[in-house]
């Protein structure tokens, strides 16, 4: 009745006491996967040797120096999405889109620390460019949303009232 059993297989399973022998690959047959290394020190691989680090780090760099340039359409969009009102969804915008780039600017060497050995002159010139360009876009937004004063009519409160020269007083009508 077992063999009977054994002979009656479905189509989905799997007899596993074949499966128990591990069968030996003779590894010259494989070829080794890309990057693979048979000593393990990285340094000592064909890559390794290959890459070189201050080409990665300059790359690194300019990645840090762009990425407030590439901010900027989005804060183009948000500037649009949150409308010209005053109401505390568009001053809490306009709130983060000046306090971003300033922190930035006071963090200007914790975002290049990664790359400090190198000479990013020139990428810190285009960070700040691009921190600047962004506080520009929130000074666009208060103007347009008429938070900045910039009419004469927004300093009245600061202008001397006038003082009188001479006074008149009534006269007496002939008719």
């Amino acid at each position: 009745m077992a063999t009977k059993v054994q002979s009656k297989r479905f189509k989905w399973s799997l007899d596993s006491s074949k499966c128990n022998k591990i069968s030996s690959v003779n590894e010259s047959a494989l070829p080794a996967p890309p990057a693979y290394s048979t000593s393990g020190i990285l340094g000592t691989s064909e890559v390794a040797k290959k890459t070189d680090t201050s080409h990665l780090i300059i790359k690194k760099s300019w990645e840090v120096a762009l990425a407030p340039i590439k901010q900027v359409p989005m804060n183009l969009f948000i500037m649009y999405m949150a409308g010209n009102s005053i109401s505390i969804f568009p001053i809490m915008m306009v709130g983060m889109l000046f306090m971003r780039p300033i922190q930035a600017l006071f963090q200007l060497n914790a975002a290049f620390k990664s790359v400090e050995n190198s000479s990013v002159i020139g990428q810190k010139i285009v960070y700040i460019f691009g921190n600047l360009v962004n506080i520009g876009l929130a000074l666009y937004k208060c103007q347009s949303m008429g938070l900045l004063p910039t009419h004469s009519s927004d300093w009245l409160a600061f202008v001397e009232p006038q003082v009188r020269q001479e006074y008149i007083g009534g006269g007496i009508m002939f008719s």
